[in-house]
This record gives structure tokens, sequence and C-alpha cells, in this order.
């Protein structure tokens, strides 16, 4: 990493940079030209200088060393033609090339920097980090020896020591733009994504005109899943180098998390036409194909990315999700293995330990899956999210008390009466997703998926109400809002189901707003869901997920509020589904779901597992595969597990199943 061109040479000289060691034209000798033979190697310097800033290193690289067959004790010569094969790829003549100049330099910090960083592309960080440290005792004040010193110590693995000499860095050059890049990235890694995003805005400040930094505020923004302004920065890093693949990657990535598959697609096939052979696009645009069920299309994706690079965590993962493994595994399983064995990005040791738990459960090995699942979310803890229990208890005591019978008995004289949404409610991985595909492969049926509206609604709502006004009064126009997105999505659908899990903690709210609206609460045996959202590495699940303990407050704090909707709601508002039973008769409880929507049969639900739709969320395997009962009853495998689950087998909500095969709906 160098100073900016008209910074002063760290070598000492008093020369800007541009015209001693550095890239830039004007690289002279240091002793005044004393004969024609000397002026001309100043001129093919000089040229080869300039041919660099236009970003014509290949064709310089003559012309540096035409002037050192002239003049071969010019150690700034040396040093320019070293970063010339740096901007080539060619790090060993790079590393050649220092050594000549501090050769004839040898207390020339600035470049043993730049020897560090060629080693260091070598993968040669035991040597690297010697150059880096010699550079920092012959000049403690040099900023870019410092940040390139970070850099090897992190490649080692020594995280802590990395964030340290980036911290440095800082101290002593604030304004040093890839030093900030270089530490927010390291704190990415290291799960501290909060400060990670001040300081790729503080470098955005420092210089707009740098897309690599817009870029990674995508990123991080997009694993804070503020999406909107995660594709707003991807959008910027593209205005600025339209040709910038990692931007094309993650602006693919943030729009399929948004639901938007077209225009992932579309950002995905842009990123692969610049890089054919993108590990990251490959994942990704096989990713997109299972979004759609197309597995068939999507596995030899994986594969051909697993062939090119098998290091690469991500796409260890992604096969994992989306078929069964066996023993006959056993190639994925030592690439897992051989990467866990060494320090890897917290992200990406969270995600492969979760790959590894479903292979042990796949595999029936049920004492190890546990083993990484609980690693998984241990780690997943170190990224700093709390789970506050009184918080949410206070919260569902508030919609108790807002919700009550009588303000749901109060005819809302401004209600609408559409009857376009139907949500489908209940815990996560209760059955909700494969609910909404059974319906959606009604003709008449658009599956929205998982829209947030309903929590920002209710706080909407609260908010009224504690400065004194009435919140029903916002009800009308939140209603017309909410059936306007969906009519935008729904493309002229009879009915457009809305599944986001959590909604179950605003039934009261939908209902005072859309009297109409059915809602569907999906139920499932309590160990069986809470197990299976810990052994899920979700994009969007509150920390409660992480801990078993915590999990049994939550879902005891789901009962509680949905134990109140069951008793205040009116008769035909609300259908309870059994999971259990909708595995055990899924026509009869099928029928009974598209009497209660107010729809005719079709046989096509039944075929649900056909239906060609996006489907992006953790069960986009399980909705694409015929019911099956192997998930029943799937917690026994692990009872030696799951004490802190134990007091909700007392509190689960009776029936669990219901032989019925057309039962009443719920009041």
């Amino acid at each position: 990493m160098q100073p900016g061109r008209n910074d002063p040479c760290p070598c000492g000289s008093g020369r800007k940079y541009k015209h001693c060691c550095g890239l830039l034209p004007g690289a002279a000798p240091t002793v005044p030209l004393a004969t024609a033979e000397q002026a001309d190697a100043a001129a093919l310097l000089g040229a080869a200088d300039a041919l660099r800033a236009r970003g014509r290193a290949h064709d310089a690289v003559p012309l540096y060393r035409r002037a050192l067959a002239i003049e071969p004790h010019d150690a700034a010569a040396h040093n320019n033609l070293g970063n010339a094969f740096l901007e080539l790829g060619q790090c060993a003549d790079a590393v050649a090339a220092y050594r000549q100049a501090l050769a004839i330099s040898p207390q020339n910090a600035d470049i043993h920097c730049n020897l560090a960083n060629a080693l260091r592309q070598l993968g040669e960080l035991p040597e690297a980090q010697a150059a880096s440290e010699r550079a920092i005792a012959l000049n403690p004040q040099l900023a870019m020896a410092h940040n390139n010193l970070a850099l090897v110590l992190s490649g080692r693995g020594e995280r802590d020591r990395a964030v340290a000499s980036y911290r440095q860095a800082l101290t002593l050059k604030p304004g040093y733009v890839e030093a900030l890049n270089n530490l927010a990235n390291l704190l990415r890694e290291l799960g501290e994504r909060r400060e990670t995003v001040a300081l790729y805005g503080k470098a955005i400040e420092l210089d707009p005109q740098r897309a690599e930094s817009h870029c990674n505020l995508g990123n991080a923004l997009s694993e804070l899943r503020r999406l909107e302004e995660a594709v707003a920065s991807f959008r910027r890093a593209l205005a600025l180098r339209p040709d910038y693949l990692q931007a094309h990657l993650g602006l693919a990535a943030a729009l399929r998390m948004q639901g938007r598959a077209a225009e992932a697609q579309a950002s995905c096939e842009a990123a692969l036409a610049l890089e054919p052979h993108s590990v990251e696009g490959l994942c990704l645009l096989g990713e997109l194909r299972a979004d759609r069920g197309r597995f068939p299309e999507a596995q030899p994706l994986f594969e051909r990315a697993l062939a090119l690079d098998p290091d690469f965590p991500f796409v260890y993962c992604s096969i994992a999700a989306h078929r069964r493994m066996t023993s006959a595994d056993s190639a994925w399983l030592r690439g897992v293995e051989a990467l866990l064995a060494k320090p890897l990005p917290l992200g990406q040791e969270i995600g492969l330990r979760y790959a590894l738990g479903k292979y042990c459960d796949d595999v029936q090995r049920y004492h190890e899956a546990f083993g990484n699942y609980r690693r998984a979310n241990d780690l997943t803890k170190r990224y700093g999210a709390t789970y506050d229990r009184a918080k949410l208890t206070r919260r569902v005591d508030q919609m108790i008390g807002s919700f009550d019978a009588a303000f749901l008995q109060r005819q809302q004289p401004d209600a609408d009466t559409s009857e376009l949404p139907l949500f489908v409610i209940g815990m996560p991985r209760s059955g909700t997703s494969l609910t909404e595909q059974i319906l959606a492969s009604h003709p008449a049926v658009f599956g929205a998926g998982e829209l947030r509206f309903w929590n920002r609604a209710c706080a909407d709502f609260e908010a009224a109400e504690l400065k004194g006004d009435s919140g029903a009064r916002l009800m009308p126009a939140m209603a017309r809002d909410y059936l306007a997105r969906l009519a935008a999505l729904s493309g002229g659908a009879q009915r457009v189901v809305d599944k986001m899990p959590a909604n179950f903690l605003y039934a009261g709210l939908i209902h005072a707003a859309l009297p109409r609206a059915r809602i569907i609460h999906m139920q499932r045996h309590p160990l069986d869901t809470c197990l299976s959202i810990y052994f899920q590495n979700f994009f969007n699940m509150g920390p409660y997920a992480n801990d078993l303990d915590n999990l049994a407050h939550y879902y005891g704090e789901y009962l509680r509020i949905t134990q109140h909707w069951r008793s205040v709601l009116p008769p035909g508002a609300l259908l309870e589904i059994p999971y259990e039973g909708l595995i055990e008769d899924q026509e009869g409880w099928t029928r009974r779901m598209l009497d209660f929507a107010g729809l005719p049969w079709d046989a096509k639900c039944l075929d649900f597992h056909q239906t060609d739709r996006v489907v992006i969320t953790a069960s986009r395997w399980q909705v694409r595969q015929k019911l099956s009962a192997a998930s029943v009853g799937r917690w026994r495998h692990y009872e030696d597990y799951v004490g802190p689950l134990r007091t909700l087998l007392n509190r689960a909500p009776q029936p669990l199943r219901v032989a019925s095969s057309r039962p009443s709906s719920s009041a």
C-alpha cells in the first residue's frame, strides 16, 4: 500500500512520493545527472512512470529494464519496477526487484513495506511480517507499514493484533482510506458490524469516488438486514465502476433477499459475464436456481464452483442445504473439516458448522450433529445481539391489553372489507412455508412470502396511543397501504398469502384493520419447532434462536399471545392447522384451508412440490418434496440435549393432532 502521489515520500528524501519511490511519473535519481547516459536513464524512467500512471504497467516494464541497464544502482527505479510487476500480478518478480532496491538502499522503510506487500500476496506470510516489522523499526511513523503488518497478521489468523495495527495506522494517518476499509473488513469478519458501517462511512466521506468503499458498505448493510440501503450502496459502486465484479455480486445477493428474483438474476449474470469462473457468482446462480426449486440445475453449479475453489466455504453450505447428505459424501466432509481446521472469518465458520451439523443429522450421527449446531449457535452470539426476555414479556402484555375483546368487538366504521389478504402465522419452522406453498399452488392465489409491514404498523399505532391520540384512526390508511402493496405484487390474484411467521404478535391489529382477512395459524410440536430453529442458520432470526433457554421463553410468550387471540378473535377469523395433522391427512386439511379462504378445490394443491415459484426461506428444499412424516418427533433423537425445552411439553396447545379430515375452524 503506497502513499498518495503528492504525499512526502516515506524514504525521507524530502521529495514528493510521485517523484521518488512512488508509482507515478518523475522517479528521479537522487544524485545530479552528470552524463548523457544518465540523462537517457532518467528519460526512460520518466516515460515508464508515465505509462504506469495510465495503467500500462506491461509497457512500462521494458523501459524500466533499459533504464536499469544504464543505471543499475538506482534504488527508486528497482522499486518502481517492483511496483509495475505487482500491478501485473507477477509477485515473484516484484519481490526480486524490491530485494535489488534494498541491496542498494537497505534503510528505506518504504521499500521494505512494498516487499512485505509482495511477499504477502505470494503467501510468504512469515517473511512478509518480518519485512513489515523492519519497515516499522526504520520508521515508526509510517502508517503504510502498520497497515501492511495488519494485513499480514490478519492472514496469519492473529486478528486482535491486526486490529491494533490498523488502529495504529489510523492514529498516524486518520484519513488513510485503505486502512479504514481494511479495518472495517476485518471487524466484519469478527462480527463487529456496527463499527464496520461507521468506518466505511468515513472512508466514503474522505473519498466518495472510491467504488470499493461503497461496495464494502453494501456488504455490511446486507449483513445487518438493511437491504434497501445495501442495494443503494452497490448501485453507487457500480455507477463509479460498471465492471466491478464484487458490486454486481453483492447487488444480486441483496436483491435476492428482497425477493426481487429477476433483478437478482440479471445482476448475477452481469457478474458472470465479467468473470465466467467466479466461484461466488456460480454459487449465487445455483442459489437462485434453488429458489425456484430447480435443484438439478443448481447442484452442477455448486459442484463446478467447488472444483474451481475447494476452499470456498459457502459452496459447502449450499450443497448441504439442497439435498439429503449421505455417507458417500466423504469428499465433502473432508473439505469442510479441512476448512474448519483453519482460522476463518466468523460468518464462514458459523455457516460451515451448521452445514456439518446437517450432514451429521442426515447420516444419523446425532451426538456430533448437536455438537456442531451448538458450536454454530455459540459463535453466532459473538455478533453481540442479545435477547431481552423482559422486553418481549412486556410487549406481549401490551398487545393483550391493547387488543382485548372489547376493542376487537367494536366495529371500526371505516374498516376495509377486502378479502385479498390471507395470513399464515406461527413460530418459524412450524410449517408456514409449506402452507404457503400449498395455497400458492392454487391458480387464484399468489404467495408473497414474508412481508415486513405489520411490525412497523403496530409501532405507529402504539406511538399514536402514547400521544393520547386514537391508534384506530390510523387503521384505514394502514389497510390501504397494505392492500396497495399486495395488489402491486399479486398480478390480480384473488388471494395473496403473507406468511410472515412473526405476525402472530399482530393478529389483533390485523383483524381490526382488515376484519375480512383470513388468518391461518400453523402449530407444530414445540420441541420439534424449537430444535428446527436452533439447527437453522437463519438470515433474519432474532437472538432468541441461538440459546435453548431463550427459545423456551420465546415459545412460551408465543403460546401466551396466541391463546389470547384464540379467546378474543371472532368465529371465522382464525383457522388453526396442526402440522402433524397436515402431514397425516394432506387432502383433508388442504380442503379445509381452501374452504376457509373462500376458494374452490383444486387438485394442484396436492402437487404443491411441483409448483414453479420463488421461495427464499430456509424451507425451500422441504417445500419441493412430497409430504413425509420423517420430521415428526425428530426431537427424540436429541432427548439428551433438550433439557431447557422440556417445560414446553406441558404447555403445548391441545390437541397437537386432529384425526378428523374436516376439522372446524377455531373460535
